[in-house]
């Protein structure tokens, strides 16, 4: 899809358009340069006089639900993706609106997955002009290949609470899948026999949506507790067969790594965080979905029970080796902003000191503070990094759009960031002149652990001090790469279309680079 208006140059040096979709958009200033200005936005209020007296809002079906919420030509529709690639609900909503006729729908997603890979039909016919979040899998293929009608808006998961909140997006309909529910749309996913934890990626939907549904297979009654999502805020109530698979939610990248590589560079990481003075009586850990990062929170427990010292709290994804450092008392808290199988979600629903968060308190840049700054470390994954220090989440060497940002960009402000990652996949590096998408400016990117070397900021002096006797192989950025090139030899440079299929968000709404359709 070609851009609207003319191209500038952002802080970053990337050409990113000044419009897409009929609407403006902000450069990339560089880290903390962006005020926002004006105040939130609002939906229109409303008033019980409108309600029913008893408190009863359901309605008999997904349909009429969407029909008595007006859906029509161009509205966004948002759904939340807490099922991750076991939802069931956001293809049933496209299916209806394609059988009702309507067309030139934005789809606005917390995430998409595999399974919603059966959603290209519903763009070639029409139903869905663009799609305004992660582009993984199959759909980030169709997009990649310039089939979408619109261009495709990437963000965090703190950056969308940032949209909806500044009025960057405006939802027209929000239906939230909710495990549990009572007819007045008090709702929870931490009940019922579609369990999946917390509900924290709808809570935007919830509170600023022009109309919310919420759709339930466990109906109770009045209140549920607890209330994740308030009834306050919701205007129907669905009770359908089933919502989502919950089982699904434990997806391939939220599953321990078993590569030897891969544990290795796990490893390596709480070997460095041991040595940088890093873990310490009373210290935070966030651990990304990845399996490598998954692995290092292994390795910290190791850590903790050997020395015989705990962690005050872990921040992000819950998983069952948070859940038994909390049994095992290596923990004190969970703050958990995604469930990542089913023993988090038994967790939450059963100890208190594991606790649901939502993107607003956890990751939106446009709040007075979040819980991403005090963090002391944080494990993430990347599919390229430079000798800049930039790094990408999105595309891979082929110039593929192959997964979403998820909390990444939000996690970058933690006190250190590590990235762990091997220095080349299936023969191509990893570490280049310059990553095909930046997703995140290298002076917030610390550490990069490789299974060759480890490659410390220049501008983190402090840790290349505490670690400078370590006995651990410290590199510079350029020794690995040009390491990786004597191994593998120096890749191709890939061949861009003129074409823009998506810009990627920064955490305050700016646009930090763009992807440009791939060459067939």
């Amino acid at each position: 899809m070609k851009t609207e208006n003319n191209m500038l140059v952002n802080a970053v040096g990337r050409e990113v358009p000044n419009a897409v979709n009929g609407g403006s958009l902000i450069p990339y200033k560089g880290v903390n340069k962006h005020r926002p200005e004006g105040r939130k936005y609002a939906p229109r209020i409303s008033t019980c006089i409108d309600f029913p007296n008893d408190g009863d809002k359901l309605i008999s079906n997904l349909k009429d639900a969407l029909v008595k919420s007006g859906l029509s030509d161009g509205m966004t529709i948002s759904t939340h993706h807490h099922f991750r690639n076991g939802d069931l609900i956001a293809i049933k909503i496209f299916e209806i609106a394609s059988e009702l006729g309507v067309r030139n729908l934005i789809w606005f997603p917390s995430a998409s997955f595999e399974c919603h890979a059966e959603l290209i039909k519903y763009m070639d016919n029409g139903t869905i002009h663009h799609i305004e979040g992660s582009l993984n899998g199959a759909l980030g293929r169709y997009v990649s290949q310039g089939k979408m009608k619109g261009v495709g808006v990437l963000r965090s998961h703190g950056g969308r609470y940032q949209a909806v909140q500044d009025g960057e997006v405006e939802i027209d309909i929000a239906v939230i899948a909710a495990p549990t529910a009572d007819s007045f749309g008090n709702a929870n996913g931490v009940n019922g026999s579609s369990a999946c934890g917390l509900l924290g990626f709808a809570l935007a939907d919830a509170q600023y949506a022009n109309k919310v549904i919420v759709a339930t297979d466990n109906l109770v009654a009045f209140p549920c507790l607890p209330w994740q999502i308030q009834g306050n805020y919701v205007d129907y109530v669905v009770k359908v067969d089933r919502i989502g698979v919950s089982e699904r939610i434990l997806s391939g990248t939220t599953q321990i790594t078993k590569s030897p590589d891969r544990l290795f560079l796990a490893k390596m990481t709480a070997r460095f965080c041991e040595q940088a003075g890093i873990i310490k009586d009373g210290f935070s850990f966030q651990a990304g979905a990845g399996g490598t990062s998954l692995a290092v929170g292994y390795y910290f427990a190791e850590v903790l029970k050997k020395r015989g010292i705990k962690a005050r709290f872990a921040r992000g994804g819950s998983n069952k080796f948070l859940v038994d450092m909390l049994k095992n008392d290596l923990l004190d808290f969970i703050l958990d902003g995604q469930t990542f199988d089913l023993e988090g979600v038994g967790s939450m629903r059963e100890n208190s000191n594991h606790v649901d968060t939502s993107p607003f308190t956890s990751y939106n840049y446009h709040g007075k503070g979040n819980f991403a700054q005090l963090v002391d470390v944080v494990v993430l994954g990347a599919t390229e990094v430079d000798v800049d220090f930039n790094a990408n989440v999105v595309t891979h060497s082929d110039g593929l759009l192959l997964h979403g940002l998820g909390g990444w960009q939000n996690c970058l402000f933690s006190k250190c960031t590590i990235l762990p990652i091997p220095l080349f996949r299936d023969r191509i590096p990893v570490v280049k002149d310059r990553v095909t998408t930046i997703c995140g400016p290298g002076e917030l990117i610390d550490v990069i652990i490789t299974e060759r070397g480890i490659a410390i900021n220049p501008l983190r002096v402090d840790l290349i001090e505490k670690t400078r006797n370590s006995g651990l192989p410290i590199k510079t950025i350029t020794e690995l790469k040009e390491e990786a090139e004597a191994i593998c030899g120096v890749p191709q440079k890939l061949i861009f279309e003129d074409d823009i299929v998506a810009v990627v968000k920064w955490v305050d709404g700016s646009v930090i680079d763009v992807v440009r359709r791939v060459a067939q």
